[in-house]
């Protein structure tokens, strides 16, 4: 096996991780600063710490959603993807990220009309069934969150280590530092400004690459030259299962089983992480389907673009003298770090191209890690500090149990890496296995917000059961066709899919049976009227008397019973026909909670993000695929030109959404924050 030569020197890895990431951290500082004393936000909040206040814009969410899914997996295992299976892999992985946004819509929807005034999903699942499936949809949670820390930290450290020389382990415990400061500082607004600077220059390099592929460098003589090198690696490396053995395909085989396992992988990813509801549960009532529907269609073009130029490349210039591994291919262990993309870059680009994939590798860890940390720190001070160890704390004391937990998670995440590196387990290990442990709470969790015959037992037995099965058939399916079960083996796409598959369906199937033998008939109002801990009343006061007699006590219970019929009557009371469009309306009412907005918006909101996905979903994963899949179709020059062509379109109009859009839609506050600056700057002279 060829060593994966490094372009630049060891500095540079220290340098953008250590110095990179702390400007950053120092920007978002002073951004915070600026946000607190002009505008009338401030993250001493809990409320604005943990949700911004939910009255973020969509453009912003869209923005959000894009970065926080723009794991480092994003852009590797894409093109991984690419440079193994060809033109149908940028594809699949974009199938596998979009349609679950898309439908996650319609959760979205639900959140904001059965519970908006949630901080955690969690908080959800505890108010309507109790603490038996908070507590086992809590371990999901945080296995999510692990999985996912896991695979940003792997992934960015061996892109570091690979280019530069970075010591894989100091990478892992650098990365997570300088996020971790202001996340404590800014709160969940402060990722969503971070999204939004980590996203532009993620597009920026996303041009920088396709222009510099197809059009300038020497190394591929432009799109013609790519296609041409893509034919002849064909022939000399036929890919098994595709037509002709040929890069330039959809009718792939492998393909089309990476696909599933994307799709699997993609919906444990969406509905079991925080950082998805988080988002829901910050934007605007009124825009947060239209925030998922944009958010959905702008990041397929993230691994689309990016793939289709630095992956199909890797494959097409593994001969040429530059490929860090020359004159050998990348090595299946090498492939599998996700190393196809810097190896391209490094021969498009020279070390340009490798700083610059060091770069968007770094901000792609940097953003979604910051999703993850304010993720988890909710989760830990709502659902383990508040629901089971302390109850009756407040605001401040969240804020403060937060700003802990980060600091902890930070080093933790380092370690949990150091981990899984010295067991060997990679990237393209965790990619698969996702799908394969958390996709049995997919449908139990979205079903908690959106069906009102839900019961208890029947998430539970879903939820156990199809993991059950599905650990079963990840086993079975791993021995029946590979042969023997081991680590690699069980990261094999038809292993990965056999589980996640039977997790999924049969989760499902078990939820929606054992609650339809004993069907709930659930209103949503217990969830509707969740407390916003910075203004909410106790509702036993401190100053009251601890009961002492029997009687003293059933005072008390109904006394805390009128006091919850009378918050819930509030809450769900009737609401304005025509609600505001400014974030006035979500001024919180008398009892502290957030109000309802006008549930006919919502329902109406609802309507629409089903018919988007479904639509979105038919397109993507039938309608444009499979037809070329079943007519064994192979790419002629122009055809390919023209494919390419809507990757690079698709790519700028995604900019222009992720990154234009939140700064037209902030307009206003922007001036007020200037024009602030201004005026303290003008008194400073005189």
């Amino acid at each position: 096996m060829a060593e994966f030569k490094p372009l630049l020197d060891q500095s540079v890895g220290y340098g953008v991780v250590i110095g990179v990431g702390f400007f950053f951290a120092l920007i978002m500082l002073c951004l915070t600063f600026l946000q607190t004393r002009f505008t009338d936000t401030s993250p001493r909040s809990s409320e604005e710490f943990t949700t911004a206040s939910r009255n973020v814009k969509p453009g912003l969410v869209c923005c959000g959603i894009v970065s926080a899914w723009t794991w480092s997996a994003t852009l590797l295992q894409s093109s991984t993807a690419a440079y193994t299976f060809g033109v149908s892999g940028p594809w699949w992985y974009g199938v596998g990220g979009t349609i679950q946004l898309a439908i996650f819509g319609m959760v979205a929807a639900k959140v904001k009309m059965n519970a908006n005034g949630a901080h955690t999903f969690l908080e959800i699942v505890k108010v309507r069934f109790g603490t038996g499936p908070h507590l086992l949809f809590t371990f999901y949670a945080f296995l999510c969150i692990m999985v996912v820390c896991g695979s940003l930290l792997l992934g960015g450290a061996a892109t570091v280590n690979a280019l530069t020389g970075m010591n894989i382990l100091a990478a892992c415990f650098l990365l997570p530092i300088g996020i971790a400061v202001y996340v404590i500082v800014g709160g969940l607004r402060a990722t969503f400004v971070c999204d939004w600077s980590h996203t532009f220059i993620l597009f920026i390099i996303i041009y920088i690459f396709v222009f510099r592929t197809y059009g300038t460098s020497p190394a591929t003589e432009g799109l013609s030259g790519l296609y041409d090198l893509l034919v002849t690696a064909g022939h000399e490396n036929p890919v098994i299962g595709n037509q002709d053995g040929s890069y330039l395909t959809m009718k792939s085989n492998q393909g089309l089983v990476f696909g599933a396992a994307t799709i699997l992988s993609g919906f444990s990813g969406i509905f079991c992480d925080q950082g998805y509801w988080q988002r829901a549960i910050a934007s605007h009532p009124k825009s947060t389907t239209k925030a998922y529907m944009l958010g959905g269609l702008s990041w397929f073009a993230v691994p689309f673009a990016f793939a289709s130029c630095l992956g199909l490349a890797a494959r097409g210039l593994q001969h040429d003298p530059r490929f860090p591994t020359f004159p050998d291919p990348l090595s299946a262990s090498q492939v599998s770090a996700g190393l196809a993309a810097p190896a391209a870059a490094a021969v498009v680009m020279g070390k340009g191209g490798a700083i610059a994939v060091l770069l968007v590798v770094f901000m792609a860890v940097t953003s979604a890690c910051s999703a993850e940390l304010i993720a988890v720190s909710s989760l830990f001070s709502y659902d383990i500090y508040k629901a089971y160890l302390f109850p009756k704390a407040r605001g401040p004391e969240i804020v403060r149990v937060s700003h802990l937990f980060i600091c902890f998670w930070a080093v933790w995440m380092g370690c949990w890496a150091t981990i899984l590196h010295k067991a060997q387990i990679d990237l393209g290990w965790l990619f698969y296995v996702q799908g394969v442990v958390l996709s049995p709470a997919v449908i139990p969790i979205g079903l908690t917000v959106t069906w009102r015959k839900l019961t208890s037992a029947g998430i539970i037995s879903g939820a156990l059961i199809g993991a059950t099965l599905g650990m079963l058939a990840w086993m079975i399916g791993c021995w029946k066709i590979y042969g023997a079960i081991n680590i690699p083996n069980l990261a094999e796409p038809y292993s990965a899919v056999c589980s996640g598959l039977t997790g999924l369906l049969f989760s499902g199937i078990i939820t929606v049976g054992v609650s339809l033998m004993n069907p709930a008939d659930y209103d949503f109002k217990g969830t509707r009227a969740i407390a916003n801990l910075d203004k909410d009343i106790d509702l036993e006061s401190d100053a009251e008397p601890e009961p002492t007699t029997p009687v003293d006590l059933e005072k008390n219970e109904k006394a805390s019973s009128e006091i919850v019929k009378n918050r819930v009557e509030t809450v769900t009371s009737d609401v304005p026909s025509d609600p505001p469009e400014s974030g006035d309306n979500m001024k919180t009412g008398k009892s502290g909670n957030a109000p309802p907005t006008d549930l006919v918006v919502l329902q109406s909101a609802f309507k629409r993000a089903a018919w988007y996905s479904l639509t979105l979903t038919a397109i993507v994963t039938v309608v444009v695929p499979l037809p070329m899949f079943f007519s064994h179709y192979v790419f002629s020059e122009k055809f390919f030109a023209f494919w390419i062509s809507i990757s690079i379109i698709w790519a700028l109009l995604s900019g222009t959404f992720s990154v234009l859009l939140p700064v037209w839609e902030s307009r206003q506050e922007i001036i007020r924050i200037l024009v602030g600056c201004w005026g303290s700057l003008s008194k400073g002279r005189q």
